[in-house]
């Protein structure tokens, strides 16, 4: 058995990008991304988030709108090497009539049922539903507050999951 995914979002979790605008949360760096043409957004970034996400023992992978892009301008600056990351091709963004968030099919398809961990801040009951529905391993969807992004409770609640799939064999 390989270890477990863990899907990262980027914007929530790692960038706190409803946080005030005025007051960029203690710990994190600001970066300036040019991802799609016009103008650049503010990102806020936290270096010590990529060394405690790697020391959890997951296989780490982008689940974000950023798609590869979070591997340029993300991943060097908290932190973390190339990961994979999910394509989300044309149902990026699409709205479905049944309530479950764009990435939640792409996210189980790509798990392929492995265990997983998603860490993101758009999450609901719907998808949940969807996971246990449509996964056949363990799963863990942990809401992130986009306003304060990733924090220890949150480091926690990985770290227990992990510990509860059975161990690489």
């Amino acid at each position: 058995m390989s270890r477990p995914l863990l899907f990262l979002d980027v914007d929530g979790p790692l960038n706190p990008y409803a946080a005030k605008p005025e007051r960029r949360p203690a710990g994190y760096t600001t970066i300036r991304a040019t991802v799609r043409p016009g103008r650049p957004l503010r990102v806020w970034l936290n270096p010590s988030h990529g060394p405690a996400l790697l020391a959890l023992g997951y296989e780490l992978c982008w689940a974000t709108t950023w798609m590869a892009e979070a591997n340029r301008w993300i991943a060097p600056v908290v932190g973390l090497p190339e990961l994979p990351y999910v394509d989300f091709g044309r149902g990026l963004l699409a709205e479905r009539p049944d309530g479950v968030h764009w990435k939640t099919e792409a996210i189980v398809a790509y798990a392929e049922g492995r265990p997983f961990a998603w860490v993101d801040d758009e999450q609901s009951p719907a998808d949940t539903r969807y996971v246990r529905a449509h996964h056949p391993g363990p799963a863990l969807l942990h809401h992130v507050d986009p306003r304060i992004g990733l924090r220890e409770a949150d480091f926690t609640a990985l770290a227990e999951f992990r510990a509860a799939v059975p161990q690489d064999g």
